[in-house]
Parts: structure tokens; C-alpha cells; sequence
């Protein structure tokens, strides 16, 4: 019994009554100028439904009559987006027609369920109405009374009925169409592609920051030397700063989604690696052939990246040995390098996600990695497209 009188506590049950009463304001305004055409109104409808704009007005109030808990909702199942296809006007138009119709029959129910359940209840005090079509009779009796409450169940049930019957018409001729879905799902995707950029970016540049700091105060510790345990506190200064630098700029990103992303470093910037690693202890063999500031601007971020996460893991895995780094620019193709070593642990033998991360950035502009030992020595190959 409390469940099938639950919607009489939902103001969802009420402001779905209300949406279907308003459209029969327009037609009693029409009926009081012209009651000999009351079809007029319903042609009117057709002509109105086809302007794009109204699509917006009848998903919205939708939205805030028929389906409150789902307004703002990513997959809300009304749209609010203007018509932008033929299709969508007529399906507007459809709704149109069936919103006004369901409203006449609702208008017609609220008002003569009552008025019979209140007749009914005349009849049984032996008062017979004559003004009520719905009850062709011409003697009272006591028996009415029990039918009186038979009239207000049914209006209940009705009124709740037709609410449900209205959303769900709403959901499918003011839901999304397919072109829509299409969209959402591509923004959808979008959003998760930045997502995921941005935890690859933080966990390149703080995962360099912390392994050039770990490095550096490791080493000052076993060296004692005041000299060199100032570079590497000057070394470790830098790293923290531009690491903080990106971390803000991503932060910035996340709090404020419309604001364009701040530049990010590209491979011109290289050399600010390169010196971070040599502080580090690396011995650095450096070789750059080809104009690095032609490289287009998201294969050089890129790149940078990759470069990075390639350095980092040279210092996490195998410490301060020689690494052989070479950049190639040509017309078509940046090719990127990396080798050291090989030592007693592999990098990314721990299956981290740096190298993953590493192939990930190559497939997705269209280039191809290869990380893994390479003639005695540990090798990161990547080759990615400029045109």
C-alpha cells in the first residue's frame, strides 16, 4: 500500500501535472475568442514546432517538470540543443501535438473525476444532479457513497499514469538524436584522452623532479663534499621549479576547463633536460641534427615528454652511467634515441607505466616506439611524424 501511494509524496508527480495543464492556457485563451474551431489551435502547433529555438524551450521545460533529477546530468535523456535537423523539427512537432492532446485529456480528467465523486456523494444523501453527463441516472440511493472514492482512485491513478505516459513521449521525441549521441560521445572521449594526457604530463614532470632529487641528495649524502652538495641542492632547486611550474599550469587546466592550456615545454627547450640529467650525475653525449623549432608544436611537446620520461628512467634504473642521446629532424620523420647501459635491473622491468606512457604518446600521433636492450645497452627508439 505505501509504495502505490509513494507518488503522492513526489513533487515529481505534481510539476508533471502542471506541465501538462499549461499548453490547455493556450487553448481556453483560443476557445474564449473562437469556440466554433477548436481544432485551430492544434494546427498552429505545426508551423511552431518547426522553428529550431522551441526545441530549446520545450526540452527545458521538461527538464524542470517532468525529469527534475536528471537536469544537468551528462546523459540526460531531454536535450535542450535547438533543432538542427529536419527530423528533429518534426519530432518537435510531434511533441507538440501529443503534449497538447494528453493535456486535454488531463484538463478534461482533473475536472470531471472530481465533480462525479461529489455527485456521487449527492446521490447518496438523495440529491440528483442534472447537470452531470457522466451520471445518466434519476433516483439517489445510499449505494453511491461507495463509489464516490472509486472516482477519486481513478483520478489518482490517471493523473499518475499520464505523468509517466508524458516523460516517457518526452524522452524519446526531445531526447538526443542520433547525430547528437554521436557528438556527446565524441566530447565524452575527448575529455577522458585529456584526462589521461594530463596524468601522463604530471607523471612525467614530477616523476623527473622527485628522480633528480632522490639522486641528488642521495649522492650529496655519500660524498660529504660542501661544493658539490651545493650543485646538487641548485640542481634539485630547478627541478623542483619547473616541476611546480607544470604542476600549476595542469592544475590551472583542471580548475578552469574552457581556459586554453598554458604553453607547455617542446624539444627547443631540450637542453634544460639535458643539464638537469648531467647534474644528476648522467654523462651526457648529446647530438641534435635538423631545425628543432620547425618540428610542428604537438610533435614537439611530445617529444619533449618522451625525452624526459626517457632520462628519468635512466637515473631511476641505472644511476650515473653514460647515455647517448640523439635528435634527428628531417622532412618527414623526428627521430628520438635514447641508450645507456644496460645494468644489473632493466629499466621498466618493474612494469611502471613510464614506458607504456612512452608508446602510448608515439601511437596516438600516428609514430611507433621501441623500448628493450639493443646490442648491449638499453634502448628507447621512437620516430614520430611531421606531416
Amino acid at each position: 500500500m505505501a509504495r502505490l501511494l509513494r507518488p503522492l509524496t513526489r513533487g515529481t508527480t505534481y510539476t508533471r501535472l502542471l506541465h501538462l495543464w499549461v499548453p490547455m492556457l493556450f487553448v481556453s485563451v483560443w476557445l474564449f475568442i473562437d469556440m466554433s474551431k477548436p481544432w485551430v489551435p492544434a494546427v498552429l502547433l505545426i508551423p511552431l514546432g518547426l522553428i529550431p529555438a522551441v526545441r530549446v524551450g520545450e526540452g527545458v521545460q521538461a527538464q524542470l517538470l517532468l525529469t527534475p533529477g536528471e537536469r544537468g546530468a551528462q546523459d540526460a535523456a531531454i536535450t535542450v540543443a535547438p533543432s538542427a535537423t529536419w527530423r528533429d523539427r518534426l519530432r518537435t512537432v510531434l511533441w507538440l501535438e501529443a503534449r497538447m492532446a494528453l493535456g486535454a485529456v488531463t484538463m478534461g480528467v482533473t475536472v470531471w473525476l472530481p465533480v462525479l465523486a461529489v455527485d456521487l456523494t449527492r446521490l447518496s444523501f438523495g440529491q440528483v444532479p442534472d447537470d452531470n453527463p457522466l451520471l445518466p441516472v434519476s433516483a439517489a440511493h445510499w449505494a453511491y457513497a461507495l463509489l464516490a472514492p472509486l472516482a477519486l482512485i481513478a483520478l489518482y491513478a490517471v493523473v499518475v499514469g499520464l505523468g509517466e505516459l508524458v516523460t516517457a513521449i518526452a524522452r524519446h521525441l526531445l531526447g538526443p538524436s542520433a547525430a547528437e549521441r554521436v557528438a556527446a560521445l565524441e566530447e565524452r572521449t575527448e575529455r577522458l584522452l585529456e584526462r589521461t594526457r594530463i596524468a601522463r604530463e604530471l607523471h612525467d614532470s614530477i616523476g623527473h623532479a622527485l628522480t633528480v632529487a632522490v639522486v641528488q641528495a642521495g649522492a650529496a649524502r655519500a660524498t660529504g663534499d660542501p661544493e658539490f652538495t651545493d650543485r646538487a641542492l641548485l640542481a634539485i632547486e630547478d627541478t623542483g621549479r619547473t616541476a611546480l611550474e607544470d604542476l600549476e599550469r595542469v592544475l590551472g587546466v583542471l580548475r578552469e576547463s574552457e581556459r586554453p592550456a598554458s604553453r607547455r615545454p617542446t624539444l627547443v627547450e631540450a637542453d634544460r633536460l639535458l643539464e638537469s640529467a648531467r647534474a644528476s650525475g648522467a654523462k651526457i653525449d648529446a647530438e641534435v641534427t635538423g631545425p628543432l623549432e620547425d618540428v610542428p608544436g604537438p610533435v614537439s611537446r611530445e617529444g619533449y615528454r618522451i625525452l624526459q620520461e626517457s632520462l628519468t628512467n635512466v637515473l631511476r634504473h641505472a644511476g650515473s652511467v653514460p647515455v647517448g642521446v640523439r635528435i634527428g629532424v628531417e622532412d618527414r620523420t623526428l627521430s628520438l634515441e635514447v641508450r645507456n647501459p644496460l645494468s644489473a635491473e632493466i629499466p621498466g622491468a618493474r612494469g611502471g607505466s613510464g614506458l607504456r606512457g612512452i608508446r602510448e604518446r608515439a601511437a596516438l600521433l600516428g609514430g611507433r616506439a621501441r623500448t628493450g636492450p639493443d646490442r648491449g645497452d638499453w634502448q628507447v627508439y621512437v620516430e614520430l611524424p611531421l606531416r
